[in-house]
Formats: structure tokens, sequence, C-alpha cells
């Protein structure tokens, strides 16, 4: 049997399911022999077989007499895309009635998903949405993500509930390890959008060079009647545009572009500004704060007008997204401010104090620490940042996995220049450091808990534990009325 009359099988109504993990196959599924960052799918064959796996695709002959009728073998020269060829088929090929979106970059890219979904929602349209804080297949309710960006199976499943749902488009993150690990096989993009690139992931990746390469894939894949929507103001962005072979879609803050933003006004309440496309002008009214989110909403914009919408319903949806959870999200402190903040790399961080520094009144407060199993080389970048546009930090655990959380957190204490006792305090306790920062806050100070986000747990060791920056926070805020 051929791929293509497996897939033929697959799509006609067959009760056949795909697996790429042997531990689940079952009698007479299809098990896809991937080639993973830490395992190889071929090293487990024998156990998807005696598991009762009726067809095995994979990259290489397998070392099975040919007489062995208990499975049939098909040999393919990318098992990655076998997989989400079959992934679509056994779901109804879902990606090909949606008008598939998706953002890359180091930074921005829950943001940018949520504003691309608030643009699509006004437009009175049902938006999919696939990212690092929630799933949405347009049910009613959502998920919990488990991963940026999950695996072709699991795409294909989503997708499928987002049309039986009425969604007619979908909007996902695309991580850079799925990018590299090709996950996104098989759904063709209308639009995609490029935000940044900063220091992250250099475990994974190891060179800067590597990274950018994976995050270029999801370009140099575009149809040409597609669209790449790209950050002017980023210096990555010339490479990517030079390996895409789609219609290019330049954005800029106060910058001649495409697509193009005049900032009017900024305070700690709203920002307001003027898109700009195509020779009109439609005023942006947003709560979402900094630069960095006007840039997050040219990036929303590009995408949504590639994908056939008006200017003046963009700028609605623009300006009706009233927070993304764990993005700068402002939680009431009285007469200070509590800010809860994914940033986790010191690039993040720069952004979220900078924007903050001028608008703080009183004294800048952050808490942050650094996670385990990840990047080693931001710990002392994040605390020379901190140590730069903070009055005062905290360091502390965030998720330490594997590794010890006192030696994390010397590897951020490295970075300072100064060791000072009165703007610097160590507390491995996020709980206590927290409860610190809050506790000593004073009128007009802003208090920073950064790091974790959206995030309800921490993991220790090989556990996760709930933990929520959010709700620790407002247990605090309660003690002190």
């Amino acid at each position: 049997m051929t791929l293509e009359e497996l897939v033929a099988l697959v799509g006609s109504g067959n009760t056949l399911r795909v697996r790429t993990d042997s531990r689940l196959v079952e009698g007479g599924n299809i098990f896809v022999a991937v080639k993973g960052t830490e395992y190889d799918g071929h090293d487990f064959i024998d156990q998807a077989i005696a598991n009762g796996a009726k067809y095995v695709v994979c990259q290489q002959q397998t070392e099975h007499p040919k007489n062995d009728t208990r499975y049939e073998s098909i040999t393919v020269d990318d098992s990655t895309e076998a997989a989400a060829i079959l992934a679509q088929a056994a779901h109804g090929n879902p990606a090909s009635r949606l008008t598939n979106l998706a953002v890359t970059g180091t930074k921005g890219k829950t943001t940018v998903a949520f504003l691309v979904r608030s643009c699509i929602q006004q437009a009175g349209q049902k938006c999919g949405l696939i990212g690092t804080v929630i799933y949405d297949t347009c049910s009613g309710h959502s998920y919990p993500a488990p991963l940026t960006t999950p695996d072709y199976l699991e795409i294909a499943a989503k997708q499928q509930e987002m049309v039986k749902n009425g969604a007619t488009y979908m909007v996902i993150e695309a991580s850079s390890h799925a990018l590299s690990q090709n996950r996104l096989a098989q759904v063709n993009f209308k639009a995609t959008a490029f935000t940044n690139l900063a220091g992250d992931h250099m475990d994974y990746h190891k060179t800067k060079e590597d990274y950018l390469a994976a995050k270029t894939r999801l370009f140099s894949a575009l149809a040409a009647d597609a669209t790449a929507v790209l950050n002017k103001q980023s210096p990555e962005a010339g490479e990517i545009a030079a390996r895409t072979g789609a219609r290019l879609l330049w954005y800029a803050v106060d910058e001649k572009a495409d697509v193009a933003a005049r900032i009017q006004s900024m305070d700690t309440s709203e920002t307001v500004f003027a898109l700009e496309y195509a020779g009109r002008s439609s005023i942006v009214k947003t709560p979402l704060l900094g630069l960095y989110n006007v840039s997050n909403c040219l990036a929303a914009a590009g995408l949504c007008l590639a994908a056939g919408l008006d200017l003046e319903t963009v700028a609605a949806g623009l300006s009706a997204l009233k927070g993304v959870p764990g993005r700068l999200e402002k939680i009431n402190g009285g007469d200070f401010s509590v800010i809860i903040d994914y940033a986790h790399t010191d690039d993040a961080l720069i952004n979220v104090l900078s924007t903050l520094k001028p608008l703080c009144k009183g004294k800048l407060r952050v808490v942050f620490g650094c996670g385990g199993d990840r990047d080693r080389t931001k710990r002392p970048r994040m605390a020379a940042v901190a140590e730069q546009l903070a009055d005062f930090v905290i360091i502390t655990s965030d998720n330490p996995r594997t590794e010890q959380p006192g030696d994390i957190i010397n590897e951020i204490v490295a970075g300072f220049e100064k060791l000072n006792s009165q703007t610097l305090t160590v507390e491995p306790d996020r709980r206590k450091a927290i409860e610190a920062a809050i506790r000593t806050a004073r009128k007009n100070d802003v208090v920073v808990i950064a790091g974790k986000g959206h995030e309800d747990y921490q993991i220790i060791g090989k556990q996760k534990f709930h933990f929520s920056d959010k709700e620790v926070a407002q247990e605090c805020l309660k003690k002190r009325t």
C-alpha cells in the first residue's frame, strides 16, 4: 500500500485512528514513526505492532520479516509530513475549510492572536484560536493550552471542532519548536505575521541563526497568493522577506509602512493611535500599554487586512479587546498598581519595565525568577535589566524543574553590578516574594510580578503544583485592606 492509498482509506469514513505515540496504539490503528527531539518513533515500532498497529508509516524499512501479516508497512520520505496528511484526512481536512492565520516571533504572539480573534469577531465571524494561553474552538468555552503549538494530530482535531462549531477562521501561535518539528505541515495559511526575534530558546536552537531559520520556515512555505506580514522595525524581518515568495505587507510604529500607527496619546489607562492603511486612517483606542503593544496591534491588523477585513472593522476590533491574560494584566491595588506579566526573557523584561517606568509616579518594584532546564544565558541579562530599570528587585523561584532553585538564583544574582541589600532581596519562596513586594508597596508604586503570567502552576522537580501569581497577588491585596 502507498501513502496515497492509505490517505484515501482514512478519508473514506473508515474508523482508522492515527497515532504517533506507540503507547496509545490499539488494534487496527495506524502508527506513524516520527523522529522527535528526544525520542525517535522508529525505536518504538515493535511496541506499536505488539499493541495491534495495522499499518506502520516510517522513513526506513523495518527489520521485520516480509511475511509478517500482523501489519503493513508504508515507507515515506518524511513521516512528519505523512502524519500531518493522515491527521487532516482522518478529521475531514478541516484546514481546507478555514481561513488560516498564524503569528510567530519571540514576543507578542499571544497578544496578536487575541487581537486577531477580536477583529474577526467584530466582523461577525467565528475565529478559533490555538495559542499559549488557550485553545478556543468556538464551542462557548476554551481549554487551557498545554503547548503553545500542539502537534498535527491535535491541530487537526481542534480544527475539526472549530468547523463543527461554525468557525470560518483560525489563528494560531507558531512556536519555533513547532516550526522546526514541522507541526504545521498541511495547513495552508492565508497570512502569517512576524513580530520580533530576541534571545530565547537557545537551549533548544543553540544559535540565533538556527532560531531565525525555524521562524522563517513559516514564511518560506507560503503560497504566492498568501501574505507575509512583517515588522519593518525588526532587523531580522529582511532575511525572512528574502526567503518567502508571498506578498509582503510591512508594518511599523510612527514610521512609513504599508500598515502604520501614528500615536496620539498614551497613559496608564489607554493608548490612542491612528491606524493607517492604503491611504485611509481609523482611530484605535486600546487599554494595552506600551509601544510594543501598538506594534502587536499592527501585526494583528496586517493579518486581518490580508484576510479581507476592512480597516474600520479592524480598528474597532483592536479597540474592543480589553486585555490578555498575564500580559501587562493589571490588578487593582488601591493606591498602587500590581501588574502580572509573562516576561521571561531580558528583552521582554526591558519592554515591560521601560513601558511602566515613565508611567510610575512612585517606585517601580519587580519580582522575577528564571525557569530551570531552560536557556541559562538569559539569567544574568535579566538581572542587569532589573537593576537598570527597577527601584526595588526581589529575586525568587520560577519553574525550577529539575534544577536547584538556589543555583538558578545565584546565576541571576551574578548579573547585578552592585549587590545593594537596600534595593535587592532574594526570596526563593515565590509566594513570600510576592507577599513582600505587595506588603512594602507604597502610594503610586507599581509592582511587577514577571515570568509566569497566565500560568496557574509551578513545576518543581518533575511535579506540577497549582500556583497562580494573580491569585496570590489578590490574596495579598485583600490582607492589606
